[in-house]
């Protein structure tokens, strides 16, 4: 069986994904095979394994940081919320139903079997797992039914590291604040102390490393500088959909209230001269080079809110004015003429959408999941440049989209998919923009209708990630005591 260890966080946004993603890689560095295992995540961005199954991109990061293919395993419940007050419940990759907090809190212990058949299913088949908590340890209201932090831990029988973020201050709040409030098993799992996101010289905090190990009577590990890079960031709380500032080449996402893979943009980042903004408001719109709308979990909701909000008008004159319109996912539902909801897969109802293209949703009981390729055939308007170009991706959605518009893409089995008219464009593709024929075809275009230079080093997405899981794990191997992990793993942990 494997060698296991948990990073739990002091918070949420703490960094436990990047220093988990980290340590899978360099242990794959080192020679072992590594696994990631969250048991129970809440995020909006998910992905389909080539088994047809969902789990949350966190997990995928990680598992493709240690050089293994994502497993829904690795991810065995996935809450996505629909409301404020309630979410689907992904089990084992397949729809388990819609829970409101209150049933899904008062019954996840149910699920507690399906968690430790995933977990002993992978520690069978791997040298390490390396294991992410959520949240904070510490939620006193939540801790008695814990399935995901030191619940999990003690299911595990894995040590534990706590990180606490210092570039958002409290660092010594939150470290020995945690300490303090776990119980005396949980105090003796914790085996030590990251202080992630230093920025700054490390060695005018050697006294609080002094201070946090006098106090917390656990050894520091790490202090782990904040370093730049470009890794796919887990749900809505990533500082990347806080991002204003335009660049030469401006493209505007529409945050939704409840944005799904807004992942599916990551990639622009890539190349020089790129911004890519998220509008809250449809001031913050303006006149952007191309709109995006992203995928969302309750897409009628949304579309209604864009309508609320003014967005629905900017599009329209946006879209007037040349500007190209991309939507993905629910974003493609939304820019067609009517959304309907019967058997209430997301929230129910019916609205109008945006009309600019000519097609209807329905939305039945099951969801579309499946890895596609193909090859597109807009053959109109600013994205005719994308015409033959190939792409890969995944579908996961509830709903069926009749078409009237042109299919603006062939999958390879011969299958339909999308629409486009004029400068408006919809498919139903996740990672459409990460086959480089596809992201670089739309920045020269937009680099030559502005007159800007177009430097054609395309970087493919899949060796560009690959860099940015070495810079990371780089970063935690010169800054964290390797050989005390290593230890901490031989010894394991005996639980009460």
């Amino acid at each position: 069986m494997a060698k296991a260890i948990m990073i739990q966080g002091t918070m949420s946004d703490v960094g436990k994904s990047f220093f988990s993603a980290a340590l899978c890689r360099i242990f794959r560095q080192d020679g072992y095979r590594a696994a990631p295992f969250k048991s129970q995540n809440m995020a909006l961005n998910s992905f389909v394994t080539k088994d047809g199954l969902e789990m949350g991109r966190a997990q995928v990061m990680q598992a493709e940081a240690a050089g293994t293919e994502p497993d829904v395993r690795m991810n065995p419940i996935l809450l996505k919320p629909t409301t404020d007050l309630g979410s689907q419940v992904i089990l084992n990759g397949e729809v388990y139903g819609n829970m409101c907090a209150s049933d899904y809190f008062r019954n996840k212990k149910m699920f507690i079997p399906e968690i430790m058949k995933a977990y002993e299913s992978l520690s069978s088949e791997y040298d390490i797992i390396v294991i992410e908590g959520a949240g904070s340890p510490v939620e006193m209201n939540l801790k008695a039914d814990d399935i995901v932090n030191m619940g999990m831990a003690r299911l595990a029988h894995s040590p534990v590291l706590l990180v606490g973020d210092i570039d958002r201050g409290g660092v010594f709040a939150q470290l020995l604040g945690t300490l303090s409030l776990l119980e005396k098993n949980e105090f003796s799992a914790v085996r030590g102390l990251v202080v992630n996101k230093f920025r700054g010289d490390k060695t005018l905090f050697s006294d609080g490393v002094r201070i946090l190990e006098e106090r917390g009577k656990k050894p520091v590990l790490g202090v782990v500088p904040y370093v730049e890079c470009n890794i796919e960031a887990e749900d809505s709380l990533s500082r990347d959909l806080l991002r204003k500032e335009r660049g030469l080449i401006d493209i505007a996402v529409i945050k939704l209230p409840k944005i799904s893979n807004f992942t599916d943009f990551d990639v622009f980042s890539q190349y020089e001269n790129v911004s890519v903004r998220y509008a809250e408001s449809s001031g913050e719109l303006l006149m952007p080079d191309l709109i995006i709308i992203p995928g969302t979990k309750s897409t009628i909701a949304d579309m209604k809110w864009l309508r609320e909000k003014g967005f629905e008008s900017q599009i329209k004159r946006c879209a007037a004015n040349d500007i190209p319109v991309f939507g993905i996912c629910g974003g493609y539902q939304i820019l067609g003429k009517k959304i309907i909801d019967p058997d209430a897969s997301e929230n129910g109802g019916e609205t109008l959408g945006l009309g600019l293209l000519n097609v209807n949703t329905v939305f039945g009981t099951s969801k579309r999941r499946r890895r596609v390729s193909g090859t597109i055939t807009c053959s109109e308007g600013f994205f005719d440049i994308l015409n033959g170009a190939c792409f890969f991706g995944y579908e996961i959605h509830f709903g069926e989209t009749s078409v009237s518009d042109r299919s603006f893409s062939v999958f390879e089995d011969n299958v339909p998919d999308g629409a486009y008219r004029g400068n408006i464009c919809g498919s139903y593709v996740h990672g459409i923009f990460d086959s480089a024929d596809v992201s670089g075809r739309i920045v020269k275009a937009l680099s030559e209708k502005k007159g800007i230079k177009f430097e054609e080093n395309i970087i493919d997405r899949k060796k560009y990630k690959e860099s940015q899981y070495d810079i990371i794990a780089d970063n935690v191997r010169k800054n964290t005591d390797m050989k005390m992990i290593y230890r901490i793993l031989e010894e394991g942990m005996k639980w009460d």
